[in-house]
């Protein structure tokens, strides 16, 4: 069974303060919180006391568990990052070249035990390790979390084609002991929730046709009382970050050879270009003022 001890997670944005904040809950004694600059780690730092207090305030967790999550969250850099870690998690921009650059760089600087794992939405995983050692890439899969990851239960665990079959069902086994609902997908765009999931937004984009707040909030409340979703598509979109989402989709298109039903719309290009991503800035087919 595998031991993880030592987590880092690259990347201090929303999806890495909720993968750091899980694992910070589990059984890791270190979970090493990494960003390009201390100012980056430090406010995702505040933000998860933040997190944390609420937590308390509603009586989900006392205050001597945020102490000894909190004590578990170390701070650092690409450049401070100790060699030992168990593993290793990339949750950063959604850049093929990025991502493969960063893993470049950490195979030169971390030990051969470490298993080196990609949040990406949509990526091929093949594609990001494209770059390293025979031996690393047998150390390489993805792990796929969903916003907020420290509630969602689901984590697609993605077995590239030179993922050890043994490494991946250790990742589905820990999960499951854990709590998550871990499942195994294959190496393909978009792999299971984000290709289905396209269909979700690009037809309820195709029905919008124009920004219309009435019929914004229209299609979602028959989603969610006729279709018995949670959250209606344009509340999703607002949540996960329209700008995400656009990237994502824009992935799965161009990976499908831009087969139409994967197709971007305009709407969500018009918002992102307006600086309008939903939660985080407030504003987006809804307002958050």
């Amino acid at each position: 069974m595998i031991s993880l001890k030592k987590v880092a997670i690259i990347g201090a944005g929303t999806m890495g303060q909720g993968i750091a904040q899980w694992f910070a809950e589990q059984d890791a004694s270190e979970v090493f919180l990494v960003d390009q600059s201390e100012t980056f780690t430090e406010k995702a730092r505040d933000q998860l006391i933040k997190v944390w207090d609420k937590l308390i305030e509603k009586k989900k967790i006392n205050s001597s568990d945020k102490e000894k999550f909190l004590k578990k969250i170390k701070l650092a850099t690409n450049s401070t990052l100790p060699k030992d870690v168990d593993l290793v998690i990339e949750a950063i921009i959604e850049n093929l070249e990025i991502k493969q650059q960063l893993f470049s760089d950490l195979e030169t600087k971390l030990g051969a035990s470490t298993v080196f794992a990609t949040n990406t939405s949509s990526f091929s995983v093949a594609a990001i390790a494209k770059n390293l050692s025979e031996a690393r890439k047998k150390q390489f899969l993805g792990l796929h979390f969903f916003n907020p990851a420290s509630l969602m239960k689901l984590v697609e665990v993605i077995v590239g084609p030179e993922t050890g079959h043994d490494l991946a069902q250790e990742f589905v086994d820990y999960f499951k002991q854990r709590s998550k609902n871990p499942v195994l997908c294959k190496d393909s765009p978009g792999f299971i929730v984000n290709r289905v999931a396209r269909g979700y937004y690009g037809e309820s984009l195709q029905i919008l046709k124009n920004y219309d707040q009435d019929k914004i909030k229209e299609i979602d409340l028959i989603l969610k009382e006729v279709g018995g979703f949670k959250m209606g598509p344009f509340e999703l979109m607002d949540l996960i970050g329209i700008d995400i989402n656009l990237s994502v989709t824009e992935s799965v298109w161009n990976q499908f050879y831009q087969a139409p039903r994967f197709t971007p719309h305009q709407i969500q290009r018009q918002l992102v270009n307006a600086g309008k991503f939903g939660k985080k800035t407030k504003k987006g087919f809804y307002s958050y003022e």
